[in-house]
C-alpha cells in the first residue's frame, strides 16, 4: 500500500476526526460511548476530581449529553466496560479480557509479597463470597507488608493482587475507594475460558502497537507516551513490530509536509486519510479536553502537528508551574485555543473559571467567547451546577 502524504492542517484535520472532535457529534449515548472505547482501546482512568474525572472528561467532550452516570451504568450494571490495567489505569471494553492474560500470568508469578498474599486468599475470596464484594477496610488483615508504591495492609495487597490476576474486579467505587468482586460472578464465562487470541509474543506486541496507533490516530515509530504499559516494547521491539505490521497490510506509512518522520495509521484508517486531503469544510467545534486524554497521549506530536505544547502539571511543583494545577487544552475548531483551569463545588453546585490562556497568536473576540460561553454553559450542565462564576 503506497505511502499517503498529509499537509500539516490535513493530519491535524485527520486526528480531529478520528477522535470525533471535529465535523457534528458521531457518538451518541451509551452506546457511543462504547463505540468510543472500542475504537480507542482504553481511556485512562485517573481518581482525581477537579472539574470531572479524567475518563469522564475524555467522553463529555466526544459525546453530546454524556453523563457521569453513563459510564458508572456501563462499568457496573452493564458490565460492557472494565477497570483494568492498560495504559497504566484504564477503562477496557469487557471483551478485550482475554487479550490481558498476559498481564494477568505475569502478576500471579511476579507479583510482591506473593506468599503473604496467596496465604490469605480463600479468607479474602469468602469474605467476599459473603457479602458479594469487599473493599480491603472489610477485611482484617492489618500486616503490613512490601508493596509496588510503599507497604500497605495486607488486605489492601490481596485484594490488588487478585484484580491484577484476575481473580476479581472492581465490583463498584465509592470516590477513590475501590470495592471488587469476584469476576466469576460477573464476567460471562466464555470471557473468563477463552484462550489467548495472540499465540506468540509478537502477535501480542501486533495487537498492542496497532491497537495504540488506532487510539491516536497518527503515531511516528519513536519513543512516545503513546506506549505506556506495553512490556517490552523498546526500540528494537518496536523496530521489528512495525515492520511485520507493515508486511502485513496492518498499518499505513504517511509523511507529513515539512517534517522528516515517517507516521503510521491503522489500514481502516485509510478511508478517512482520504477524506481530509480532499475535504476542507468541516464543523469546528469548542471543546475541553481531559488531561490525559487520548489525542495528548504523545505531547510532543501534538506540538509537532498544532503547535501546541501541552505539559499536565499536577506533579509539577507550584514554583514551577507555567499555568496551574489541573488545566485542561481547549481546543477550537481545528485549533488550540488555549487552555483553561475550572473548578467544581458539589455542594454549592458552582462551576468556577479561574483561568484562561490564550495561545499567542489566538484572540478572543465576540464569536469566539459565544462559543466559550456556550461551551461553559453545558460544562456546568454536565457536572449539575446552577451557576457559573467567573473570576477572569
Amino acid at each position: 500500500m503506497s505511502a499517503i502524504s498529509f499537509s500539516k492542517e490535513q493530519a491535524g484535520r485527520f486526528l480531529l476526526l478520528k477522535h470525533g472532535l471535529l465535523g457534528e457529534y458521531r457518538f451518541m449515548g451509551k452506546e457511543g460511548v462504547c463505540r468510543f472505547v472500542r475504537q480507542a482501546g482504553c481511556i485512562q482512568y485517573d481518581p482525581i476530581d477537579v472539574c470531572g474525572k479524567n475518563a469522564e472528561l475524555v467522553l463529555q467532550a466526544r459525546v453530546p449529553g454524556f453523563t457521569k452516570g453513563m459510564l458508572e451504568e456501563l462499568l457496573y450494571e452493564d458490565r460492557k466496560l472494565i477497570d483494568y490495567f492498560d495504559k497504566n489505569m484504564a477503562i477496557i471494553q469487557a471483551e478485550d479480557w482475554k487479550y490481558f492474560s498476559r498481564t494477568r500470568e505475569a502478576y500471579g508469578k511476579n507479583g510482591r509479597s506473593r506468599d503473604n498474599v496467596d496465604r490469605v486468599k480463600e479468607q479474602v475470596k469468602q469474605r467476599i463470597r459473603d457479602k458479594g464484594y469487599a473493599c480491603s477496610k472489610d477485611i482484617d488483615l492489618k500486616e503490613t507488608v512490601d508493596w509496588y508504591w510503599n507497604s500497605t495492609s495486607l488486605a489492601r495487597a490481596a485484594l490488588e493482587s487478585f484484580y491484577f490476576r484476575g481473580e476479581l474486579i472492581v465490583h463498584h467505587k465509592k470516590g477513590t475507594m475501590k470495592y471488587y468482586g469476584l469476576a466469576e460472578d460477573y464476567l460471562e464465562s466464555s470471557l473468563l475460558t477463552a484462550p489467548d487470541p495472540n499465540e506468540s509474543e509478537d502477535d501480542y506486541l501486533k495487537w498492542q502497537a496497532e491497537r495504540r496507533i488506532g487510539s491516536v490516530g497518527l503515531l511516528w515509530n519513536k519513543a512516545s507516551d503513546a506506549w505506556l504499559g506495553i512490556s517490552g516494547f523498546g526500540s528494537e521491539a518496536r523496530n521489528r513490530i512495525f515492520s511485520l505490521l507493515e508486511a502485513e497490510g496492518r498499518i499505513t506509512e504517511c509523511s507529513v509536509e515539512g517534517m522528516v518522520e515517517r507516521f503510521y495509521i491503522r489500514k481502516e484508517d485509510k478511508a478517512l486519510a482520504d477524506r481530509v486531503r480532499s475535504e476542507t469544510s468541516l464543523f469546528g467545534r469548542l471543546e475541553f479536553l481531559a488531561p490525559l486524554d487520548n489525542l495528548l497521549w504523545d505531547r510532543k506530536l501534538i506540538k509537532a502537528i498544532f503547535g501546541f505544547d501541552y505539559k499536565w502539571e499536577i506533579y509539577t511543583p507550584l514554583a514551577q508551574r507555567k499555568f496551574g494545577y489541573y488545566v485542561l487544552p481547549v481546543l477550537d475548531g481545528t485549533r488550540f485555543l488555549g487552555r483553561i483551569e475550572m473548578t467544581v463545588d458539589k455542594k454549592k453546585k458552582e462551576l468556577t473559571v479561574q483561568h484562561l490562556w490564550l495561545e499567542p497568536e489566538m484572540e478572543l473576540t465576540d464569536a469566539v467567547q459565544r462559543r466559550l460561553q456556550e461551551r461553559l454553559t453545558r460544562f456546568a450542565e454536565f457536572h449539575q451546577c446552577r451557576t457559573i462564576h467567573s473570576l477572569l
